[in-house]
């Protein structure tokens, strides 16, 4: 990985693994930074230190989710994830950083995952198929061109009209809006 500022991490079950690995060459044939543990971590490696450095670092973060992790209540995925929501907390609110991509079929309602995955909307990339529209979004959310806000409704901007209803269910969800301060 050449610039874990302009990087994708990738977090997965071990069970996932394959698909995972198809979802990273996709977004490695075109040309995005993906920092992949199977390819990242070398012997000798502090591997604790580096993940954490990496998940600090990185302008993405995608977790992959599936009936895999859902039924694991224990994995290094599940630190990954939390170190991830962490970060959140100390980004601006309209700045993508978690791009959940669900395998299969696991409800995003009620699924064991942190707040923060639940206030974006989940890609559905079966099996890790990657279509061209999901290697575009990444690559406006990396440009700072895909905000959050920014979405239309009944499609994203740059995507076929139709996809995303496609793609993500029947409705797009928007973050929360913050409370007002306390006085």
């Amino acid at each position: 990985m050449t610039n874990p500022a302009k990087a994708v991490f990738l977090s997965y079950a071990s069970q996932d693994l394959e698909a995972a690995q198809r979802l990273c060459s996709a977004l490695r044939a075109h040309r995005i930074d993906v920092w992949f543990d199977q390819s990242e971590l070398r012997g000798g490696d502090v591997w604790d230190r580096k993940i954490r450095r990496e998940i600090q670092d990185c302008a993405l973060f995608i977790p992959v989710i599936s009936a895999n992790t859902a039924s694991r209540h224990e994995g290094y995925f599940r630190l990954e994830w939390d170190l991830a929501d962490q970060r959140t907390h100390m980004l601006a609110r309209n700045r993508a950083f978690i791009v959940p991509v669900c395998l299969d079929t696991t409800p995003d309602a009620g699924a064991d995952v942190p707040e923060s995955f639940q206030r974006v909307q989940w890609t559905r990339l079966p099996g890790g198929e990657t279509p061209p529209e999901f290697i575009r979004r990444i690559e406006q959310l990396l440009s700072g061109e895909g905000h959050p806000q920014r979405q239309q409704p009944g499609g994203l901007r740059g995507w076929p009209r139709g996809y995303a209803h496609r793609a993500y269910g029947s409705r797009l969800r928007s973050l929360p809006r913050r409370p007002p301060p306390i006085s």
